[in-house]
C-alpha cells in the first residue's frame, strides 16, 4: 500500500508544481515566512560589514595615526586611543631592545601586531613601561657577543610564542592568524587601504656602474632621489632585512634562517620574482644609499655614518620632522607611518618599498596614510 500512496503523493506534487496558481500562493507563502529572516540577514550582513570597515580603520589609526571618522563607534574610538597609547610605551620598549642589538633588527610591527591581536577591545588599555618590556623580551633572546657584552638576538615567531605563553600570555590559534592578517596589512605598507595608483618601474638592472650622482662627495637629498629612482627604474625587489644587495642563494638562505617568518613565509614568492636581483626593505633603500661607495660602486654596510637603524628609530633620529600638514615640498625628504618609510622625489610622489608582494614602487603622496616627514638624519640637505 506503501507504494500507491507514494506514487499519488507524488502525482499531486506534478500536478500542483503545473498549476500556476499554486505557484503563484506558494510564491506569496514563502515570501511571508522568509521575509523577516531576510531583513534579518540584510542587516546582519550591513552590520558586519561595517564592522570589518571600523577594523580596519582601527588598525590603520593605530599603527599610522589620525583622525577616527565621524561615524566611528564611540567605544571603538575609545579603544584606538587605548591602542595608541599602548604602542607608545611598546615603541620605546623596542627601541631600548633594539639598542642592545648587534646587527639585527627587532621586527616592530610584528610585536605590535600580536600585541593588537591580543588585546584590542579591552576597556581602559593601558601598559606600563615594566610589562612592555617583558612583553618585547619574548621576541628576542640574550646571549654574549664578541666583547663580552650581551647582546639582543630576534627569535622565531613560533619561539616568541612559546616565550609569551611561558610569561603566561597565552596566544590561540585565532589570535595568531588575526595578527598574522593585521602584520601583512601594516607591513605591505597599507596596500591594502590604498586605491591610488600603484607604478612599477619594471626594470631588471642590477649593476650600479651607471648611477651617476649630483655629488658623489657628500651624502645629500639630492642624491638620495637619484638613487631611489634608480632602485625604481631597475625593478629592485623587497626582502626584508636586506639593502640593495643582489639577493644571492647564498644571501637568500642567511634571511631565511635570520626571519624565518618575515622571508620564510613568503620564500616561494621571493624565489619567483625576486632571487637574482637587487632587493631592499623600505628604510634598507635609505641605509643603502647611505652605505653607497661611488667610487666602487658597491653598497658597503654601516659606511659613511649611516647606522643601521629601522624605520621608525630613523623617525625618532630625526632633529627636523614634522606632521603631513606642514611638510615643505623638498625632494629627498623621508615620509614615515608606524613601521614603514619612503622617500619624496618631488611632484606630489613617493618612491617606497612597500612589501613583499610589490617591491620598489612609486606612489603618491596623498592617500597613502603617512603621518609625518622628516630630514633623513644622517645625510644633509641642499638645493639646486
Amino acid at each position: 500500500m506503501a507504494a500507491p500512496a507514494a506514487i499519488l503523493a507524488v502525482k499531486a506534487a506534478i500536478a500542483a508544481a503545473t498549476d500556476k496558481r499554486t505557484w503563484k500562493s506558494a510564491g506569496i507563502l514563502i515570501a511571508a515566512v522568509l521575509t523577516p529572516f531576510i531583513l534579518v540577514i540584510v542587516m546582519i550582513l550591513s552590520l558586519l560589514s561595517g564592522t570589518s570597515q571600523h577594523n580596519n580603520a582601527a588598525i590603520d589609526l593605530c599603527f599610522n595615526g589620525g583622525a577616527a571618522v565621524s561615524s566611528m563607534p564611540t567605544e571603538y574610538a575609545a579603544y584606538i586611543e587605548g591602542m595608541s597609547g599602548c604602542f607608545s610605551v611598546l615603541d620605546k620598549a623596542v627601541s631600548d631592545v633594539q639598542a642592545e642589538m648587534d646587527g639585527s633588527t627587532l621586527d616592530n610591527v610584528r610585536v605590535k601586531s600580536i600585541f593588537y591581536s591580543l588585546y584590542f577591545g579591552v576597556e581602559d588599555l593601558s601598559l606600563s613601561d615594566a610589562k612592555a618590556r617583558t612583553f618585547v623580551d619574548c621576541f628576542v633572546s640574550y646571549k654574549k657577543g664578541s666583547d663580552d657584552q650581551t647582546v639582543a638576538v630576534p627569535v622565531s615567531l613560533d619561539t616568541a610564542y612559546a616565550n609569551l605563553s611561558a610569561a603566561g600570555i597565552p596566544v590561540s590559534n585565532e589570535a595568531k592568524a588575526n595578527a598574522l592578517q593585521i602584520y601583512q596589512r601594516i607591513v605591505y605598507g597599507g596596500a591594502g587601504s590604498y586605491d591610488g595608483e600603484i607604478e612599477h618601474g619594471g626594470g631588471s638592472g642590477i649593476a650600479l656602474d651607471g648611477l651617476t650622482l649630483l655629488h658623489p662627495e657628500t651624502k645629500n637629498n639630492l642624491d638620495l632621489v637619484t638613487y631611489a629612482e634608480n632602485a625604481f627604474n631597475s625593478g629592485w625587489g623587497y626582502v626584508w632585512g636586506t639593502y640593495g644587495d643582489v639577493l644571492t642563494e647564498s644571501l637568500f638562505e642567511y634571511k631565511l634562517k635570520q626571519y624565518p617568518d618575515g622571508v620564510g613565509d613568503y620564500e616561494d614568492f621571493i624565489r619567483d620574482n625576486w632571487l637574482g636581483g637587487r632587493t631592499t626593505d623600505c628604510v634598507g633603500l635609505i641605509k643603502s644609499y647611505g652605505w653607497f661607495n661611488p667610487d666602487t660602486k658597491t653598497v658597503e654596510y654601516g659606511t659613511n655614518g649611516m647606522p643601521d637603524v629601522g624605520a621608525d628609530q630613523m623617525h625618532k633620529n630625526a632633529k627636523v620632522s614634522g606632521s603631513m600638514d606642514t611638510m615643505p615640498d623638498i625632494p629627498g625628504l623621508a615620509v614615515w607611518k608606524s613601521g614603514h618609510i619612503g622617500v619624496y622625489i618631488g611632484n606630489g610622489e613617493v618612491i617606497e618599498a612597500m612589501g613583499t608582494k610589490y617591491g620598489v614602487v612609486k606612489t603618491k603622496l596623498e592617500g597613502r596614510g603617512w603621518s609625518a616627514w622628516l630630514q633623513v638624519p644622517y645625510i644633509s640637505y641642499i638645493t639646486k
